[in-house]
């Protein structure tokens, strides 16, 4: 697959999740904001980007943050794929996952900050508390985690709200009629540029055992997080129930 062929899917990619998404790209922003912010000292900083799906986050710090080492983790080869061919060089690129531990294999023994967008979602509680863990431990006194996601305000009263709130943001933004989530992955499994890593991924998920989407909200992640090693926790940004939870290491 070429990178022009990989740059348009990813075109698509970033306007369906806008979709969903509030404010997608201020969220990056925010995103890179703190990690910047939260590494200023740090000379040469070891980034991993968990769930990287194809890259998008991982990409922007990069831009952000040209001498940091940068380690976007997922275990879906169509994504990894498209990831490796439009961002090319300065990103380590890991097939691995997340609800296990043979990840921790393919990263240093030590690093600075660990980001995710929308992506712990998909993973059982117990397995978010397993990585949560597992980063804290990586990580030495100031290490910063910064989670991009939809987390429920812990309030069933309060749950359609917040969806709510977010949904009327993306029709006042324009988006609420971009590409569905379905729709890009219908298009791009009976893509013929795509067959190879379609295929790929079809081999993967017979093994994989599938999962709904956890409830976890902001409390409950905060409790996970403080579970493993962190001290300081709480969401910098919110619009709706998308929150970025921020967690510095004690």
């Amino acid at each position: 697959m070429t990178s022009t062929a990989a740059e348009a899917w990813l075109r698509r990619w970033d306007a369906q999740q806008e979709r969903y998404i509030a404010d997608r790209e201020e969220r990056f922003s925010v995103l890179c904001d703190i990690v910047e912010t939260a590494l200023a000292d740090v000379a040469w900083p070891v980034i991993l980007d968990l769930g990287c799906g194809p890259g998008s986050l991982a990409g922007r710090l990069r831009d952000r943050l040209p001498r940091a080492t940068i380690i976007g983790i997922d275990s879906d080869p169509l994504l990894l794929g498209l990831a490796r061919s439009h961002y090319g060089d300065g990103i380590t690129w890991v097939d691995a996952d997340l609800s296990g531990d043979g990840w921790l294999a393919e990263v240093p023994p030590a690093v600075h900050a660990a980001v995710s967008t929308t992506a712990l979602h998909w993973l059982p509680q117990r397995e978010v508390a397993q990585l949560y863990r597992a980063v804290g431990e990586l990580m030495p006194p100031g290490g910063v985690f910064v989670n991009g996601d939809h987390m429920g305000p812990g309030d069933e009263g309060l749950g359609d709200l917040a969806a709510a709130i977010r949904d009327r943001r993306a029709a006042r933004v324009g988006v609420e009629q971009n590409e569905e989530w379905g729709a890009w992955w219908d298009a791009a499994t009976s893509s013929p540029e795509l067959a190879d890593l379609v295929k790929a991924r079809a081999e993967r998920l017979v093994h994989k055992e599938r999962h709904a989407e956890n409830t976890l909200s902001v409390r409950a992640h905060a409790d996970l997080l403080r579970a493993g090693g962190f001290g300081s926790v709480a969401p910098l940004w919110q619009v709706g129930d998308d929150h970025i939870l921020v967690a510095v290491k004690r």
